[in-house]
C-alpha cells in the first residue's frame, strides 16, 4: 500500500505506481499529483477496511504529509505507536538512552529558549525542533557567547517556515537539545522485513563544508561506500529492531560513525525513505533497482551483483536550498542551464517553485570518482552565481 502526498511526487514514483500496480490511496489532492489513469486508486474507506483484515500489509508513504491521515484512520494498527516513535526525536533519544549512554539530550518548549541558562548545558550540542524535518532550524553552539545569535536565528527562521509543513511533520513549539556526536554522517534507507530482520537499500554519506554546516547540500553514494558500511549499518538498524520491535516497516536513518565503527544515531524518520522522492529515486539511478518495490515485495538487494562495474564512479544527490542570502521575493530566475554545464554527467534536474519552497531543486550526477572536485564546489556555494535579481 502506498500513500502519495505533497510536497513533490516524482517521475520515477508515478512509473512505480503503473508498474507494480501497488494499491494506491485515493485522497481528494490526487488530482495535483496528474497520475497516469492506469494507477491502482483504492478509496479511503477500502484502504481502512484492509489493515481491518490485513494489519500485517506493509505501508509506504513518500512524504510525511500522511502522516495526519494514518493517525486519523490507522489508530485501530500499530502504525501511529511506531511512527511517533521515531518522528518525536525526545521518544527517540529515550527509546536508545542505554545503547548510546553518552549522548546528553533535554526536551525544552520554544517559549523556554529565552530563560535558557546556557551555562548548564555541555557544549557543543546541537538545538533543533523535536519534530523536524530537513535541516530547519538546525543550529551548533559552541560557545555561551554564540548562544544569543544563534537563538535570534532560530526566531527568525521559525517564522519563515512556519506555514510551509503541516504539524505532524514540523512541529515548532518544542526542541531537543542534543550532544554533538563525532564522526562521518550517512544517511540509510532500510525496512524490517516481516520477521523483524532489517535490509539495507541505500547507504549515502551526507558530506559538509565544515564543521558548523548543518546543510542538506551534498549526499554522495558508491560501490565503496556501500561495501565499507553495510555490515556496521545492518548490526546497528538490529539493536534498533530489537528495542522498538519493528516488523514490515521502512524507515530513513541518519547515523554518525565514530572512527571506530560503531553507529550512533541521529534521528529515524519513520514510513519514508528520503524526503522529497531523493534517496528512493537515486538507488534507480545508481544502482538501477527500485527500492520502493524491494520493500513493498518483500526483497533483499543483491549487492555484488548491482555494484558490479561500478568501482570508479561516484552518485550524488544535490539539494539547492536557498542559501543566496536573498529572499525568494528579490530573485528574479535561476539558472539552471548554467548549473548543468558544471556537472560532467548530470543524470535528472528537478526544478522547484522557490518562491513557494525555500529550495532551488535537486539535482542528481554521475561522477568520476578521481573528479570530487565538481562536487566540492557545489558543495561550498552559495549558489549566488545561478541567480538573476530583480
Amino acid at each position: 500500500m502506498i500513500i502519495i502526498d505533497k510536497p513533490y511526487v516524482s517521475e520515477f514514483l508515478k512509473q512505480t505506481l503503473v508498474k507494480y500496480q501497488f494499491p494506491v490511496l485515493d485522497i481528494p489532492q490526487i488530482k495535483q499529483f496528474n497520475l497516469n489513469g492506469n494507477v491502482n486508486l483504492w478509496s479511503e474507506e477500502r484502504v481502512i477496511e484492509h489493515f481491518k483484515k490485513n494489519p500485517e500489509t506493509r505501508l509506504y508513504t513518500n512524504s510525511e504529509n500522511a502522516i495526519n491521515w494514518i493517525s486519523e484512520n490507522l489508530s485501530f494498527t500499530d502504525f501511529p505507536r511506531k511512527i511517533n516513535l521515531f518522528k518525536n526525536k525526545y521518544l527517540f533519544r529515550e527509546l536508545v538512552k542505554d545503547l548510546f549512554p553518552d549522548v546528553y539530550y533535554k526536551s525544552l518548549s520554544v517559549d523556554d529558549l529565552d530563560q535558557l541558562n546556557i551555562k548548564d548545558i555541555p557544549k557543543p550540542f546541537i538545538i533543533k525542533p523535536t519534530v523536524g524535518f530537513f535541516s530547519m532550524a538546525v543550529y551548533r553552539v559552541n560557545e555561551d557567547s554564540e548562544w544569543p545569535l544563534i537563538k535570534a536565528k532560530i526566531t527568525k527562521e521559525l517564522e519563515t517556515v512556519k506555514d510551509i509543513y503541516p504539524k505532524e511533520v514540523m512541529d515548532t513549539s518544542r526542541f531537543i537539545i542534543e550532544s554533538v556526536i563525532k564522526g562521518e554522517e550517512f544517511a540509510i534507507d532500510a525496512y524490517y522485513n516481516s520477521q523483524g530482520e532489517p535490509v539495507v537499500l541505500n547507504i549515502m554519506k551526507h558530506v559538509f563544508a565544515s564543521g558548523n554546516d548543518f546543510s542538506d547540500r551534498l549526499y554522495i553514494t558508491s560501490a565503496e561506500i556501500i561495501r565499507e558500511n553495510i555490515e556496521e549499518m545492518e548490526q546497528f538498524l538490529h539493536e534498533i529492531g530489537k528495542l522498538s520491535n519493528l516488523k514490515n516497516f521502512p524507515l530513513h536513518v541518519e547515523v554518525r560513525k565514530h572512527p571506530g565503527g560503531k553507529s550512533v544515531p541521529i534521528e529515524v524518520n519513520p514510513q519514508r525513505f528520503g524526503a522529497w522522492c531523493t534517496t528512493a529515486d537515486t538507488t534507480w539511478l545508481a544502482y538501477q533497482y527500485n527500492s520502493i518495490e524491494y520493500f513493498l515485495s518483500d526483497k533483499r538487494p543483491n549487492w555484488e551483483q548491482l555494484l558490479s562495474g561500478k568501482n570508479e564512479k561516484t552518485y550524488a544527490m544535490m539539494v539547492l536550498e536557498n542559501s543566496t542570502g536573498y529572499s525568494a521575493s528579490q530573485i528574479k530566475s535561476f539558472n539552471y542551464k548554467k548549473l548543468l554545464a558544471d556537472f560532467e554527467k548530470p543524470l535528472e534536474l528537478r526544478e522547484i517553485n522557490y518562491n513557494e519552497y525555500p529550495v532551488f531543486g535537486f539535482l542528481f550526477v554521475e561522477t568520476q570518482t578521481r573528479n570530487f572536485a565538481e562536487l566540492e564546489r557545489i558543495l561550498k556555494s552559495d549558489l549566488s552565481e545561478y541567480i538573476q535579481l530583480f
